[in-house]
């Protein structure tokens, strides 16, 4: 038996229906512009400073075995569980219903989604932090310290609150129990959190082109997050004024801190150092990232309770941005200001249509093929 026979045709895949006429685009092209421009930057800088790239996340070997791994688990993570379910506990169907699974849902656009879509982003983050790593050897007077402009900014946040700190008013708010530790995991949580909303944009998502417009906003966030260190380069309140935190347990997020102090130290000192420093405050990619995250799944799931948990989340997230002292309120509203730009510039790259001023939106194609004009 064939395994088409096994559900109705009517579930089977159909081609996409082209996208009117006239000249396309390809719904990844700024998505690919976008880690080509990280990665030539990163490249540059390491040339000119003469300080090598590194790969800062480096668990899983080097990048030629990390990049097959995560596309693979990707599949598995997609087929085995749903072949599972639908054999029904029945070993006989196992193969003809992955098959069947694989023929429907691991088409061709979604196979050059899943490895594009990854591949870019794989770029694109390490370029950023290998940027970000070259910050305070490019963002300096002469021979002397890194530039900062943490004073500039703390005085901001006495200005907005009418000379109170924020983080003071957090922890009398809050308190520096339960809730410290709370919120050190919600912080924490969005390290996994980045890589597994990619893998899940880009082989879940119901239309192709919305994994494309997720994944290339998230890129140009991480794009337009390294512009903003080297236009306002800061360390950070903790970094800065650690004093105002000395109340704070030794949280999970504590100990992330400490460790990125010394690295730090240890990049900018150590002439053999062959780790990344990763300490920079302007904007906060965290509250980037995640209002990004909650944006696109706002304009693109279907289950209200996943969008209200994700705003929920942006919301813990930018609390714990300040409660411990990672960033400054400008820092945070900047960061605001990068997710709704990356956001609106993918969509138009990726051919989302807005709808009712903005309060929804409609894919103008189900491939990466884009029409240049793309109308209702």
């Amino acid at each position: 038996m064939k395994p088409s026979t096994l559900v109705p045709q009517s579930v089977l895949p159909t081609p996409a229906p082209k996208v009117g006429g006239g000249p396309r685009r390809r719904a990844f092209a700024m998505l690919v512009a976008v880690a080509v421009v990280m990665g030539a930057l990163a490249i540059i800088c390491s040339l000119a400073l003469g300080y090598p790239l590194r790969d800062p996340d480096g668990f899983l070997g080097p990048a030629w075995i990390r990049l097959p791994l995560l596309v693979a688990g990707a599949f598995v993570a997609d087929v085995v569980p749903r072949t599972l379910w639908r054999a029904r506990g029945n070993p006989g169907r196992l193969k003809a219903e992955a098959l069947l699974l694989i023929r429907e849902h691991w088409t061709r656009e979604r196979i050059i989604l899943v490895v594009v879509g990854i591949v870019s982003f794989y770029v694109t983050y390490v370029s950023y932090r290998n940027i970000k790593n070259f910050l305070p050897f490019i963002m300096r007077d002469g021979d002397g310290p890194p530039t900062k402009y943490d004073y500039a900014l703390h005085r901001f946040d006495h200005v907005l609150l009418f000379g109170n700190d924020p983080s003071t008013l957090l922890h009398h708010w809050l308190g520096t129990g339960i809730s410290a530790y709370v919120l050190s995991w919600v912080y924490l949580i969005f390290l996994p959190m980045v890589p597994v909303s990619i893998v899940v944009w880009a082989v879940w998502s119901r239309n192709v082109s919305f994994g494309y417009w997720f994944i290339t906003a998230q890129c140009i966030c991480w794009a337009l997050g390294t512009a903003s260190y080297y236009a306002i380069p800061t360390l950070g309140p903790n970094f800065f004024f650690p004093w105002l935190y000395s109340d704070l347990p030794d949280t999970g997020v504590a100990k992330l801190q400490d460790s990125l102090f010394y690295a730090r130290t240890n990049v900018l000192f150590n002439p053999f150092a062959d780790g990344v420093q990763s300490t920079a405050g302007f904007a906060s990619l965290h509250v980037a990232i995640t209002v990004s995250l909650a944006l696109v799944a706002q304009y693109t799931l279907r289950t209200r309770v996943l969008r209200i948990v994700l705003w929920a989340y942006v919301v813990l997230v930018t609390i714990s941005t300040t409660y411990f002292g990672w960033h400054y309120i400008a820092d945070d509203i900047a960061g605001l200001a990068i997710a709704l730009v990356a956001v609106y510039l993918a969509a138009l790259g990726t051919g989302q249509k807005f709808d009712r001023r903005g309060r929804s939106s409609h894919p103008t194609t189900s491939t990466s093929e884009v029409p240049v004009d793309a109308t209702d």
